[in-house]
């Protein structure tokens, strides 16, 4: 009967059903943002922020950090949900990404293309109109460099990994793009500490998913075993030879040399072991060790930057 059906839908059993669906939707269009990747552009755009604020001797605006902050964010989660409807059909072959909502086709084609855009074009707007316009134009590159070039890159050459470090170095850009209008020998010196960055995490994670990208047809790495080996070779000890390097570059102009030169030292000594410790025993273990002490490497060498500039 009509009533029943009523009674049910206002029962409590009804109203839990409702919110469980709720939460599952909810939780299905934030897995698309990619929040695990966004950490890591929030804390180096900040960063960014607050070294070009002090380049320029300026008070901090709060308002302008959280504007900048929140700006990026939805355009960083824009191109995130605009990568998982692109390769959708792709990430449904990997074991790693098949649950994603769009390769699981929890969530219609449609919606998460109206979500990306929706979630990029507020995060542009946004940039603009309360930051500035290079900060702006930075972040649209960033999001289109990514998915016209990185992304279909990807299935045919290893090369997409250089490529993708191009648009994936851009955070600290913005941050110091919306703190100081311009970019300085410091802001591209942040840049390509990122840059460089990259390549080892990224590595890491092309051996631990090797079988699931071969499987979906992406090509991040060389299918010739020999031509494999040497790739991943040249791809993390160069990037982190020139790390160590160039993480020392920093400590030119703070106050506190010493200090940070031996900070950025230990951590650089680290993140190369880790890396050469890969290299030497390529496997599961090993790689695991090198993608943690990459996580833990980036945003401690930035923290590190900003109490030396202190």
């Amino acid at each position: 009967m009509p009533g029943q059906s009523l009674v049910a839908e206002l029962s409590p059993s009804g109203r839990q059903k409702h919110r469980l669906v709720g939460s599952r939707l909810f939780a299905d269009y934030w897995a698309l943002t990619k929040p695990e990747v966004n950490f890591l552009i929030l804390i180096t755009t900040g960063i960014g922020f607050y070294l070009g604020n002090a380049s320029e001797a300026r008070p901090l605006s709060y308002r302008a950090l959280f504007n900048t902050l929140l700006g990026t964010l939805l355009v960083a989660s824009g191109a995130g949900t605009l990568n998982q409807y692109i390769e959708r059909k792709f990430d449904a072959q990997m074991r790693r990404t098949a649950r994603r909502p769009a390769a699981a086709g929890r969530l219609k084609p449609a919606s998460v293309v109206v979500f990306g855009i929706a979630l990029a074009v507020a995060g542009t707007v946004l940039l603009a109109a309360a930051i500035n316009l290079l900060a702006s134009v930075l972040a649209v590159l960033t999001l289109l460099t990514y998915l016209f070039v990185y992304t279909p890159l990807k299935r045919k050459t290893p090369l997409c990994v250089l490529v993708g470090a191009f648009p994936g170095a851009m955070p600290p850009l913005i941050g110091w793009a919306a703190a100081s209008g311009n970019l300085t020998l410091q802001a591209w010196t942040l840049y390509a500490l990122l840059f460089l960055w990259q390549f080892p995490h990224f590595m890491a994670i092309a051996w631990m998913y090797r079988d699931d990208y071969d499987r979906a047809g992406y090509l991040v790495l060389p299918h010739d075993g020999k031509a494999r080996g040497r790739f991943m070779n040249c791809q993390t000890l160069l990037p982190l030879l020139a790390l160590a390097l160039l993480s020392l570059l920093p400590g030119l102009t703070g106050t506190s040399r010493i200090f940070y030169w031996i900070g950025a030292s230990f951590l650089s000594l680290g993140f190369l072991y880790y890396g050469i410790r890969f290299l030497v025993n390529k496997s599961a273990s090993t790689a695991r060790r090198l993608l943690v002490a990459s996580i833990v490497y980036l945003p401690l060498l930035f923290f590190l930057i900003v109490v030396a500039r202190d």
